[in-house]
């Protein structure tokens, strides 16, 4: 029997590293794609973000959401069969799940770490354990979730985007009027940032902030932020007074506030997106520890921990190709058009995480960046590689359950040898 169960104990290593790798090739990549598809932050720096954020996020913000994977979808504890079936069909899961974000990274399409769990977890409670064992009323929350955060995205993006066209690149002098409305942007990076990084931070050493203090918080951080930032942006100067260099100059301004939405939404990232991807192998380690599916704290937290590396590993060794779908496939991305993608993207997923919904950041994003597209006129938007994208998520769920299915009763019956 412990022979058995380090058996189990090595595959949920081995697919749990396989299933990080891969949300780092494809959902971490995403993420950034952004950022270096426009330019506004090299290669290095952006190394370096996504080492600092994703790891912070995981472990002050993604505990909440492993636990709704862990145990929120599927009602494991009101099931009547032997927990190694549970652990079967979590690595069942692991590994479906992981397969398909590998082959979606191969032909370098952005596809949702949050549909293949969600997808490969309903797929094996649904076929192997029947329709009592799921939780079809979070599953359906997290459904709508899917259709809704995009189009919020997308429609905050259009309308930030169409706002910085008229009050500044529109405007009879550009650069003056991005040093009068640079003010408001900043705040929107300041107070995005509290949500997402304070807020989050004491929640997780037990303090539950009121709303009304939440939001003051979120304020104050804002103007410090343009407080902090503001006398940087006057020192900066254009080359000349054409419109194409008051442009290069504007276009500068954004890069520094698109590192720190970077920032935000790899935070948004890891909160979510690591912690939707650790949720199964909390589930294994938990059963064949004590036989339930719940796990202490302090074991989740050191699973999220490794869950990042592997994360961190998948994006170096193999984003190149999601990158560039998203960073130049679908629109030309600048540093000002960066910047209104991925701040309407991060605000969509904090409010999502805030409250337990594993939402998807690829989804939310490429939302965004399509939103930004349709401010600049339908013909800015490469439609091929959209349709592309939305097909890619339309088969995501069915192809994982069917993979989980598939890898469940393969796993189940070398056991039973």
């Amino acid at each position: 029997m412990i022979a058995h169960n380090i058996i189990l104990l090595i595959l949920a290593a081995l697919f749990g590293l396989f299933m990080t790798w891969s949300v780092g090739a494809n959902d971490l990549a995403n993420i950034m794609s952004t950022a270096l598809g426009s330019k506004a932050i090299s290669a290095r720096q952006a190394f370096i973000l996504a080492i600092i954020f994703e790891v912070a996020g995981a472990l002050l913000g993604g505990s909440h959401v492993a636990r709704t994977v862990q145990h929120g979808i599927i009602n494991i504890s009101a099931l009547h069969c032997p927990p190694e079936i549970i652990v079967y069909g979590m690595l069942a899961v692991l590994l479906s799940s992981a397969t398909w974000m590998a082959l979606a990274s191969f032909i370098g399409m952005p596809v949702s770490i949050t549909n293949a769990i969600i997808g490969a977890l309903v797929g094996f409670g649904l076929l192997i354990l029947g329709v009592d064992a799921v939780h079809w009323r979070q599953v359906s929350y997290i459904a709508i979730s899917w259709i809704a955060c995009p189009i919020i995205a997308a429609s905050l993006a259009y309308f930030l985007f169409f706002s910085m066209q008229r009050l500044i690149f529109n405007a009879d002098s550009p650069e003056k009027s991005a040093r009068n409305y640079a003010p408001i942007y900043l705040f929107l990076v300041g107070f995005i940032l509290a949500e997402m990084t304070v807020i989050k931070i004491l929640m997780h050493f037990g303090y539950h902030i009121h709303l009304i203090l939440n939001l003051i918080i979120g304020v104050v951080s804002g103007v410090m932020l343009i407080l902090i930032t503001m006398p940087y942006f006057k020192k900066l100067k254009s080359k000349g007074d054409a419109l194409h260099q008051q442009f290069a100059h504007i276009e500068k301004i954004f890069s520094l506030l698109m590192m720190f939405t970077a920032c935000a939404m790899i935070y948004a990232h890891g909160s979510n997106d690591i912690a939707t991807s650790v949720g199964p192998i909390a589930a294994i380690i938990s059963l064949l520890h004590s036989g339930h599916s719940h796990l202490n704290g302090g074991l989740i937290l050191s699973i999220l921990a490794l869950g990042s590396c592997g994360v961190l590993f998948g994006f170096v060794t193999y984003g190149k190709k999601v990158i560039a779908t998203v960073g130049s496939g679908i629109t030309v991305l600048t540093p000002s058009r960066a910047y209104c993608a991925t701040i309407a993207a991060a605000l969509t997923v904090v409010v999502s995480t805030s409250i337990g919904i594993p939402v998807s950041a690829t989804q939310t994003l490429v939302g965004g960046i399509v939103g930004v597209g349709l401010a600049r006129g339908i013909g800015a938007l490469d439609l091929r590689v959209v349709r592309s994208i939305f097909a890619s998520w339309l088969i995501t769920v069915p192809i994982v359950a069917v993979f989980a299915v598939v890898y469940f009763n393969i796993i189940k019956s070398l056991f039973s040898i």
